[in-house]
């Protein structure tokens, strides 16, 4: 061992510093987004990651455990932004939830930075269970239980699974099939239309 090996500069052997790995992290779910969009699922190995990140596999199961948490992890992050939606039904009057909860969703997918990566979330759920599991268990739990929570409803839950399935369907029909005339017609006229089911289904007797 060389006298450079304890000088103040040198690094002690163990985890890496908080900053690398926070670093590192990022990294492999930026490389896990990327590699999931591009090739689903299946297709996609923890191998595969590792070396789009530039790390070794073996570091990927020490952040992130297996491929399906990688997965859960990568989906997690992606759809952080959404999951802001349950306070657009607060941040108004009940008679504009529908319209609030509309644009909220869509501006999500009109976003080019933020509709990537849920494009790779929505791509590898329909093509694998294991992913679409995953996607229905974050859905459930993080958004859907939480938009039911703001609905003094006795069958709450059930509302918001039909206002999303309303707004997923159209969002899935405009951004990732790509139907036309939906997918190049203009988002107020989408909004207009769409606005009042969404506000059906949360708010009508």
């Amino acid at each position: 061992m060389t006298d450079a090996d304890h000088g103040p500069g040198a690094r002690r052997r163990g985890r890496p510093p908080r900053t690398e790995s926070a670093g590192t992290r990022d990294r492999i779910l930026t490389a896990a987004r990327e590699e999931f969009s591009e090739r689903g699922y299946e297709k996609t190995s923890v191998r595969g990651i590792a070396k789009a990140a530039g790390v070794d596999s073996a570091l990927v199961h020490h952040y992130f455990g297996t491929k399906e948490q990688v997965f859960e992890a990568a989906v997690s992050v992606a759809f952080a932004p959404a999951l802001n939606a349950p306070a657009a039904l607060a941040d108004g009057p009940p008679d504009g939830v529908g319209e609030r909860l509309t644009r909220f969703v869509l501006g999500v997918w009109e976003n080019p930075t933020t509709r990537t990566p849920l494009l790779a979330i929505v791509r590898s759920a329909v093509n694998n269970e294991t992913a679409a599991a995953v996607f229905r268990r974050l859905v459930a739990t993080q958004l859907l239980r939480r938009i039911a929570g703001q609905l003094d409803l006795p069958d709450a839950e059930l509302r918001a699974e039909l206002a999303a399935a309303q707004l997923i369907g159209c969002a899935m029909l405009r951004y990732v099939i790509k139907v036309e005339p939906l997918a190049s017609a203009d988002l107020e006229q989408i909004v207009a239309r769409v606005a009042p089911v969404v506000q059906g289904h949360l708010t009508a007797p």
